[in-house]
């Protein structure tokens, strides 16, 4: 029996022995008693009575395992020409003082705060400092129209927005600052204070009774230990329009997130804890949640933050050079992003300019995968390209060909191996 055919029926016939034993992967600040039970409602909840801290797994464990030199986040802006790293004990250290920040406005656990920012490492680190402090962040894609950013402040509730004063696009300066103040004054609801990053591109004028200085807040906030939470609490609010249209607030909790993130790593991508991860996406969306900011970071391993495009930042060449120059192991992006290469270089010539012998596989997911974009890749990369679906309301995989249990994707086949999957619960 295959390796995957143990853990699928393993799964399948003892869930709670199953999750049980990937629940041992994480370090709780009590294991769980109970492993699956249902709440008031009726409704099945995961690990019910263990206490964690989801900031702590993303950075303390691993600086307290001896890791803490490690690089956890590599920041590569081809907008502004930035380029930085980021060690887990750097990141920790950042991460508690964003939370003495959040924590000195009245910031506590259960508290909502929204995060409306572009792709820089202070969007990954307000995600965490949230997570830290037991408080619920929603993101929203930086950009979002007023209204957009409206419905989500009513419905959230936040005590506080963080935001920057701009996004950055191609040949284009986004300010964010008056998007927001349109929101914020379109909405029944209004916000304690709104935490601002000026950003040199682009100064925003502030609201004094309102708007607070993020670089001010933050040198004078005091580091902020892990709140401890149960495993059932809320980590945060991600919204879907799905099938109506209207925005629905998709709530994760901290335990069965944290425990399917960390075996995603292994079964799923096959990613070893000192590999590089590039989820090529944006942490407005569910895959920028769990695989630019949490998987990677539980795991251990390096996650890539990218504040560009596939084409014309500043070539169709971008994504093979920061796989190069990362030493890249798995890249996970959209087809869409594929589809713009293929258009812009046809005949993949910009891939003859870099070495991708580090990059194991590609997954792509978020729409459905044509096969001519699936044919152009794989036959210009000569890589596994596995197309897997899953949704925001699920945060990881529905279904997916697991490189880390199945054998055929890794010997590179070109064509997708059939591979049973798993309806185990989680």
């Amino acid at each position: 029996m295959s390796a995957y055919q143990k853990e699928y029926q393993w799964a399948e016939q003892q869930p709670e022995s199953f999750w049980q034993h990937q629940a041992e992967n994480i370090d709780w600040f009590e294991a769980p008693k109970t492993i699956l039970a249902k709440d008031d409602n009726g409704i099945e909840r995961w690990f019910p009575d263990g206490v964690m801290n989801t900031a702590w797994l993303a950075l303390d464990y691993h600086c307290e395992q001896g890791r803490g030199d490690n690089t956890a986040l590599i920041y590569d802006s081809p907008v502004t020409g930035v380029k930085e790293r980021y060690s887990y004990n750097v990141m920790r250290d950042k991460v508690a003082k964003i939370a003495g920040m959040l924590a000195s406005q009245g910031v506590t656990k259960g508290d909502r705060v929204i995060i409306y920012m572009p792709m820089i490492p202070e969007a990954a680190m307000a995600m965490l400092a949230c997570a830290r402090l037991g408080a619920i962040h929603s993101v929203v894609f930086g950009g979002f129209a007023p209204n957009e950013l409206a419905v989500r402040i009513e419905d959230a509730e936040p005590k506080v927005i963080m935001t920057a004063s701009c996004g950055i696009e191609i040949n284009k300066v986004l300010p964010y600052k008056p998007l927001v103040d349109q929101a914020i004054m379109d909405s029944r609801w209004k916000p304690d204070k709104v935490l601002v990053l000026q950003r040199p591109q682009c100064l925003a004028e502030l609201n004094q009774e309102r708007d607070l200085d993020w670089a001010e807040q933050y040198e004078r906030a005091l580091p902020h230990a892990c709140v401890p939470v149960l495993a059932i609490d809320p980590l945060y609010i991600l919204y879907t329009s799905g099938t109506t249209g209207k925005p629905k607030g998709v709530v994760r909790d901290n335990g069965g997130h944290a425990v399917a993130m960390k075996y995603s790593m292994n079964a799923i991508y096959n990613m070893p804890t000192d590999g590089v991860f590039w989820a090529a996406s944006d942490v407005g969306w569910v895959v920028g949640h769990s695989y630019i900011v949490y998987a990677p970071l539980i795991h251990g391993c390096t996650s890539i933050l990218f504040e560009g495009k596939p084409v014309r930042t500043p070539d169709p060449g971008a994504f093979w050079r920061v796989c190069e120059e990362y030493q890249v192991k798995v890249l996970f992006s959209a087809p869409t992003a594929f589809r713009a290469i293929k258009k812009e270089d046809p005949e993949g010539l910009e891939l003859d300019k870099y070495d991708l012998s580090t990059l194991d596989s590609i997954f792509m997911a978020g729409e459905r995968l044509d096969p001519p974009t699936l044919e152009w890749v794989q036959s210009h990369t000569n890589k596994p390209v596995i197309d897997h679906w899953w949704q925001t309301e699920t945060g990881w995989a529905i279904s997916s060909n697991p490189v880390g249990l199945s054998q055929c994707q890794l010997k590179r086949a070109l064509r997708p191996c059939q591979v049973r999957v798993s309806k185990s619960k989680s």
